[in-house]
């Protein structure tokens, strides 16, 4: 009974002490909790150590992580967040008879096929992704080469109707289809110029169009990419392309200070009406085989798939490759002598189908 009120006593005065010095009590522990923050401080915002070895003075710092890039998959050029990466790519069929010109919608986009569509006159596969323009046009007919080169971009594709083999495959049900036909009101016809010259389609309209349909995203594997740096020892500053006719042959004269080639067309400045002219970073010459079949008339075929031979303008360069293409799903490719892969400069690239017989390609 004794140790317990020994016991008894010694508690009460240990909680009266506790009582009386409190004060003391907290501030002493509010001293601790500064200091220990003080130190965390000083440890965390200390200056690089410098430290010598063999005579020589290393300083370590801490470097923070760069914050994540993202390219669109399209033309490889830096995009502000990986939704933009995903974004639904659209493929517009552009006409480029002279009743057409200046077009719109040409200079802001991501890649462009050029080939005949007949009789000499070419016509333009034109694919968007991040790149929006509020007035494309005027919108034609597709053709069946033009869906087989749209095909690995998992591309919506915007015309208005089509030859018969062109129109045949579209329709199969694999693609993305927005044909003027059926989506009549994401197009509209223009005032100032006659039919069938006057289709138009703008991007607030073909937004609308693919989401209604829930072409929400794609996903695809674009031509592989690389930074621009002009050479220092150019060898290919003027192109000339001859795909047919002089109202439809083109040349290309090569910027150093951009990088870019400005484009020309029948011996004149090839303008897009509202954004002046086109000047790709990356201009290709595919040669390929093509011939005139009769569907619902005479029309031109281009064998798509396959391999044949190319070159490559960028940098103020020309490099001789062969392109491939290994099923109608599948992307081209483009590789050296030694089959290893070229990538393209980040920008626009303009892919030019000149056929073997009667084509010509030459630089200087």
């Amino acid at each position: 009974m004794e140790s317990t009120s020994k016991l008894h006593r010694i508690k009460v005065h240990l909680q009266q002490c506790l009582f009386r010095h409190r004060k003391f009590i907290f501030i002493f522990v509010g001293i601790v909790i500064i200091w220990a923050a003080g130190f965390t401080y000083m440890i965390l915002s200390q200056k690089p150590i410098a430290t010598t070895v063999n005579n020589t003075t290393i300083t370590q710092k801490e470097v923070p992580p760069e914050p994540t890039k993202y390219y669109s998959p399209l033309t490889g050029l830096l995009v502000k967040n990986a939704a933009t990466t995903k974004q639904p790519v659209t493929g517009v069929m552009i006409e480029n008879s002279p009743d057409a010109r200046p077009q719109s919608g040409l200079k802001n986009s991501g890649v462009v096929f050029e080939a005949i569509a007949e009789g000499g006159i070419t016509r333009f596969l034109v694919l968007y992704q991040q790149e929006k323009p509020q007035m494309i046009g005027p919108v034609r007919s597709i053709r069946l080469y033009d869906v087989e080169w749209v095909a690995p971009f998992n591309a919506s594709i915007a015309h208005v109707g089509g030859s018969r083999f062109g129109l045949r495959e579209v329709r199969n049900g694999s693609y993305r289809d927005i044909d003027q036909f059926f989506g009549y009101q994401a197009y509209w016809r223009a005032s100032d110029r006659y039919a069938p010259h006057n289709v138009y389609t703008n991007f607030k309209n073909l937004d609308a169009l693919n989401k209604s349909k829930g072409y929400k995203t794609s996903v695809f594997t674009g031509f592989s990419r690389i930074d621009g740096k002009a050479s220092k020892k150019p060898n290919a500053t003027h192109i000339d392309i001859t795909i047919s006719s002089y109202l439809y042959n083109s040349s290309y004269i090569y910027n150093k200070k951009t990088n870019t080639y400005a484009r020309y067309q029948a011996g004149a400045p090839h303008l897009d009406r509202e954004s002046g002219q086109i000047t790709p970073s990356v201009v290709i010459a595919m040669r390929v085989n093509e011939t005139s079949i009769f569907q619902d008339g005479w029309r031109e075929q281009i064998t798509t798939v396959g391999k044949g031979s190319a070159v490559i303008f960028q940098n103020g360069t020309a490099t001789k490759v062969t392109w491939r293409k290994k099923s109608k799903n599948s992307q081209i490719t483009f590789t050296d002598a030694k089959g290893k892969d070229v990538p393209l400069v980040r920008g626009q690239t303009w892919i030019a189908a000149v056929p073997n017989d009667g084509g010509a390609v030459s630089w200087k």
